[in-house]
C-alpha cells in the first residue's frame, strides 16, 4: 500500500532546486503519497501546479495561521519572516473557495500563539471557524497546525463537529493528545521523532490506528546536518515498529490504513 508523507513543503526554496532528486528519492523509499500543503494563495498555487505535473503529490490549500493576520500584525511591527509574496486575507480565502473542490485536503490551517500577539487572537480565531466551515462543507480532511493554542484549537473543533482531522506536528500536552487521539482525531508524527523525547513519547503511547507519518520538510531533519524530505518517512516507519515490538511490514500497513481512514484513499 505504499508509505504516505502527510505534510510536506516541497514548494520552500530549500527543496525546489532539487525537485526531481526529492521525489526520486521518496519513490525509491516506497512513499506513494506526499501530501504538499499551502500557506496561502500564491503558495497554493505554486502547489496546485506542482500536483497537476506530478501524481506522487497531493494537494492540501491552506491559510497559515500567522498569514491569516500577518497584515495586521506588520501594521504592529511585529517581525515575522516570509519568503515570497504575501497576499491579503482576503485573496487567500477567495483563492480557497474557488479552489476546494480540487483540494487533497484543506491544510494547514489552525491558530499560533508563538508569533502572533494576544491582541490578534480573535480574528484569527474567526478566520480559523471560517476554514473549517469550508473543509467541513466541502468534506475535505483537514491538517492542523497550532502552536501555543492547542487547547483552544481543539475547543474550536469540537465545537464545530470536526472530525476528519489531522493534527500535524502536536507541541502540547500529553493528556490532551490523548483526549484528541480518543476523540478519533489523528496525529502526525515527523522525521526526527530518533531524536525528539516528545514525539518518541507520542509514537509510543498513543493508539497506533491515531497515527501518521510527515516531515514538514525542510524542517525536522532526522539528520541535524542536512534538510528533512519525503523519503524520511520510511525510517520513522521503521523506528516505530521498533518501539511497538512488531515488523516493519506491519507498522507500514498500519500507517496506510490510517492515511485511507482520514483521506479516504488509498496511499
Amino acid at each position: 500500500m505504499g508509505l504516505a508523507d502527510v505534510h510536506a513543503h516541497l514548494t520552500h526554496p530549500r527543496l525546489v532546486a532539487d525537485e526531481a532528486g526529492v521525489l526520486g528519492r521518496a519513490r525509491a523509499s516506497g512513499v506513494t503519497s506526499i501530501v504538499v500543503n499551502g500557506l496561502n494563495a500564491a503558495d497554493n498555487e505554486v502547489v496546485r501546479q506542482l500536483a497537476l505535473r506530478e501524481p506522487l503529490v497531493r494537494p492540501a490549500f491552506g491559510l497559515y495561521p500567522v498569514d491569516a493576520v500577518l497584515a495586521e500584525m506588520r501594521a504592529l511591527g511585529v517581525e515575522y519572516p516570509r519568503d515570497g509574496e504575501e497576499p491579503s486575507v482576503e485573496e487567500s480565502l477567495a483563492w480557497l473557495q474557488a479552489h476546494v473542490e480540487e483540494a487533497f485536503a484543506i491544510g494547514e490551517i489552525g491558530l499560533d500563539g508563538y508569533w502572533v500577539p494576544e491582541s490578534l487572537w480573535a480574528r484569527q480565531e474567526e478566520i480559523f471557524r471560517e476554514l473549517v466551515k469550508l473543509a467541513m462543507a466541502a468534506d475535505k480532511p483537514m491538517i492542523i497546525h497550532t502552536r501555543k493554542r492547542e487547547q483552544r484549537t481543539f475547543e474550536i473543533l469540537i465545537e464545530m463537529g470536526a472530525q476528519r482531522v489531522c493534527w500535524h506536528c502536536f507541541g502540547g500536552k500529553m493528556k490532551l493528545a490523548q483526549r484528541i487521539a480518543a476523540h478519533g482525531h489523528w496525529l502526525s508524527i515527523p522525521a526526527n521523532a530518533p531524536r525528539s523525547e516528545s514525539f518518541t513519547r507520542l509514537l509510543g503511547t498513543l493508539p497506533p490506528e491515531r497515527l501518521l507519518l510527515e516531515t514538514d520538510c525542510p524542517y525536522l531533519s532526522p539528520d541535524r546536518e542536512r534538510m528533512s524530505e519525503p523519503a524520511d518517512v520510511a525510517a520513522t516507519a521503521a523506528y516505530a515498529a521498533g518501539l511497538w515490538g512488531i515488523p516493519l511490514i506491519e507498522a507500514e500497513e498500519r500507517f496506510a490504513l490510517n492515511f485511507s481512514a482520514l483521506f479516504g484513499i488509498a496511499p
